[in-house]
C-alpha cells in the first residue's frame, strides 16, 4: 500500500509536468513540501487527505480546478487505460441524458432548458439538437445553468452556436501548455436543429455554476447574446486533465486556459458576473419579469 507521502509526491509530479502555468509549480511544490515535512498528511484517511491537500494547493495557487479527489469506485491504474477522465465523463453523460435535465414551455411561449452538464459535441449533438428543436418556435429562451457543474469546451461551443446566425463568430481560444498551440473555437457551420436568433436569450447562474457551464454563460454574455440572471459563478476557467494516483485518488491538473475573443481574458478566480444579480432561487422569476411575462 502506498503511503500518503508517496501519493502526494506523485500528484505533485503530475502538476509540475502539466500545469498550464509552469512558473507557478515551484511555489506549489515548495508549499506542499513544507506540509509534508511537518507531517500534516501522515494520519489522514483517503477522503481527508484529498480534502486537506486540495485546500493547501488552492491556498498557494487559487485555481479551483487544481485538486486531489477521492473516488469511491476503484479506477484502473494501467497507463493504457488513462484517457484524462474522458471515458468516465462519457459514461456519466450517457446516464444523465447528455447533461440535459428538462425542456419546458413556459407561459408566454418562453422556452426553458435545464442543463446540468456540458456534453462533448460529437456524443451530445443529437440530445442538444433535440432540446433546441423543442424550443425552436419559442418567443424567448432561458438556459438554466444554475446546477451546471462543467463539461467539454467543444460542447460549450456547440451550445453557443445555436444563438448566432452562421459560422462566422469567433467565440474563444484555448491555449494548451503541452503543445504550445492555441485552438480557436468558432460557431458551427451545421447544426442538427434550427438556430435560435433574433429573440431574447437569458442564462440563469448560481454560485454552483462551474467550468463548462461558466463557459456558455461568459461567452454568450461577452458576445452580447444573453442576459445573465442570478449569482456570480464559481470561477473555474481552465480545461483540466484527470490522472489516477491510486485506485481511489486522482489529481486534476489544469493543462490549458481559455481566452475569450471579446474580452481577451476569462472568468478564472472572478466567476461570471450576472447582468441582473439576484439570489439563485429567484433567478427564473427575475428573468421572466425582465421579459415582461
Amino acid at each position: 500500500m502506498r503511503t500518503n507521502e508517496q501519493i502526494v509526491r506523485q500528484a505533485l509530479s503530475r502538476i509540475e509536468a502539466g500545469y498550464v502555468f509552469p512558473e507557478k509549480t515551484a511555489a506549489i511544490g515548495a508549499a506542499i513540501g513544507r506540509r509534508l515535512a511537518e507531517g500534516a498528511y501522515e494520519r489522514l484517511d483517503g477522503p481527508s487527505l484529498c480534502e486537506t491537500v486540495t485546500a493547501d494547493l488552492q491556498e498557494v495557487c487559487p485555481d479551483k480546478h487544481l485538486r486531489l479527489l477521492w473516488a469511491d469506485q476503484p479506477q484502473s491504474l494501467d497507463p493504457a487505460d488513462e484517457d484524462e477522465g474522458r471515458a468516465a465523463f462519457l459514461a456519466l453523460l450517457k446516464a444523465e441524458n447528455q447533461g440535459i435535465r428538462r425542456v419546458e414551455q413556459l407561459d408566454g411561449k418562453v422556452g426553458l432548458i435545464d442543463v446540468r452538464r456540458i456534453a462533448y459535441a460529437d456524443e451530445g449533438a443529437a440530445a442538444i439538437g433535440a432540446a433546441m428543436q423543442l424550443v425552436a418556435h419559442s418567443s424567448a429562451l432561458i438556459l438554466d445553468l444554475r446546477e451546471c457543474r462543467g463539461g467539454a469546451p467543444e460542447g460549450a461551443a456547440m451550445w453557443c452556436s445555436y444563438f448566432f446566425r452562421d459560422d462566422q463568430v469567433h467565440l474563444n481560444d484555448i491555449y494548451e501548455r503541452s503543445t504550445g498551440a492555441t485552438r480557436q473555437f468558432w460557431t458551427a457551420a451545421h447544426l442538427p436543429a434550427p438556430r435560435f436568433t433574433d429573440r431574447p436569450v437569458y442564462a440563469l447562474t448560481s454560485s454552483i455554476t462551474f467550468s463548462g457551464g461558466e463557459d456558455v454563460a461568459y461567452t454568450l454574455q461577452a458576445h452580447g447574446r444573453a442576459v445573465l440572471v442570478g449569482e456570480t459563478t464559481r470561477g473555474g476557467a481552465h480545461p483540466t486533465a484527470r490522472h489516477p494516483v491510486t485506485e481511489h485518488t486522482l489529481v486534476t491538473v489544469p493543462t490549458a486556459r481559455t481566452i475569450n475573443s471579446v474580452t481577451g481574458t476569462n472568468w478564472e478566480g472572478t466567476g461570471v458576473i450576472p447582468n441582473i444579480p439576484v439570489q439563485a432561487d429567484q433567478a427564473l422569476k427575475a428573468a421572466l419579469e425582465d421579459l415582461g411575462t
